[in-house]
């Protein structure tokens, strides 16, 4: 809703700051969903952040309707407590939800109803983060932190391995037709070299975008990239 930083919640009224009914996206989702059913068109919902929309696309594509969706890895692991005392950094868009919600977000991805993990990758100055929580940015550097915060539901038991990767690799490019996403004979050699359980403490200062406003300065992760690889050619390399 326009002009709402935060999940109306009891939460945000005592931080004072104006919020906006979770229910209003899965509105939205409902709303498309019948036009969805009217045209026969495909629709992806980039981001879905609430139980409510989990449900409403749960049950299209229960009805065979050509309907996908995505989740952001810090709607997976962060919620509306996260921003504490006006924490600008984790103000994102969609807000961050209740606990409730979140965990519903991981119950989606684990279900494969939830189609894609995504970073939700909006980086934002520093003059535009600093500012009242109401009147901040919203958005949060995501594609360093994009791995290891999606690699908390494996580590916490919640989904295996090959199954998250395969919301991050193999179904967006399924969905939108692109070549990539597989280890097929004379798909393009995309690789990562990755460590799922080594330790991570993510840290602002070291990461290579120019921005530094991330959601998860000193949280602590397991995985990491030790190679990268694009077109068979190695770009990186972890020291």
């Amino acid at each position: 809703m326009k002009g709402a930083s935060a999940t109306e919640s009891e939460f945000a009224t005592r931080l004072g700051i104006p919020a906006g009914p979770a229910i209003a996206e899965a509105m939205m989702v409902e709303r498309d969903i019948r036009l969805v059913e009217l045209t026969g068109a495909r629709l992806h919902f980039g981001q879905i952040s609430t139980r409510a929309s989990l449900d409403v696309i749960a049950d299209a594509k229960k009805r065979g309707l050509p309907v996908t969706c995505g989740v952001a890895a810090h709607h997976l692991t962060l919620n509306e407590l996260d921003v504490g005392s006006y924490y600008t950094f984790r103000k994102v868009r969609p807000p961050l939800r209740s606990e409730a919600d979140r965990a519903a977000m991981a119950e989606g991805v684990a279900s494969g109803v939830i189609d894609v993990i995504v970073s939700s990758h909006e980086p934002q100055g520093a003059d535009t983060k600093r500012q009242p929580y109401a009147a901040a940015a919203a958005g949060t550097v995501g594609l360093e932190t994009l791995l290891p915060a999606a690699l908390s539901l494996v580590h916490d038991g919640r989904a295996s391995l090959p199954h998250l990767l395969k919301a991050m690799t193999a179904a967006p490019a399924r969905i939108f037709d692109l070549p990539g996403g597989s280890l097929a004979k004379g798909a393009p050699a995309d690789l990562i070299l990755l460590d799922a359980d080594e330790p991570l403490v993510v840290d602002a200062e070291k990461l290579h975008s120019r921005a530094r406003n991330t959601a998860f300065d000193g949280r602590k992760f397991q995985g990491r990239v030790r190679a990268t690889f694009v077109g068979g050619a190695q770009v990186f390399e972890a020291h």
